[in-house]
């Protein structure tokens, strides 16, 4: 038994959107022992972290256990939302893609059964 680093592209699947300014990331773990090690590792302190500079405002966990999922709502991570921003892309569809870069430590054996 011993802890690996992990991209999370390489344990979950995610999907993300917009409204406005704010946007949403869902995260959905293959299985509850993959689930309970995301509760631990993909805090709302390390979700605002790897996007600093993009998300300026309020991060906020909604867990969704039944699933093994959760969602992460961001707010203020638009630069103001579609028809206001100077970003270029000025979407939340590419929020999913980037977050799964995030690497968290996860034993190996609760990857050996997944």
């Amino acid at each position: 038994m011993a802890l690996v680093r992990k991209q999370l592209r390489h344990l979950v699947q995610a999907r993300s959107g917009d409204k406005g300014n704010t946007i949403n990331i869902a995260v959905i773990a293959p299985n509850a022992e993959v689930y309970a090690v995301l509760l631990q590792e993909v805090t709302v302190e390390r979700v605002k972290a790897h996007f600093c500079g993009m998300v300026e405002g309020d991060v906020k966990r909604y867990e969704v256990p039944g699933l093994h999922a959760m969602n992460f709502v961001c707010r203020g991570a638009l630069g103001g939302g579609g028809s206001r921003t100077l970003r270029i892309d000025n979407l939340g569809k590419c929020y999913a893609a980037n977050l799964m870069r995030l690497e968290i430590d996860i034993d190996d054996t609760v990857l050996a059964g997944s």
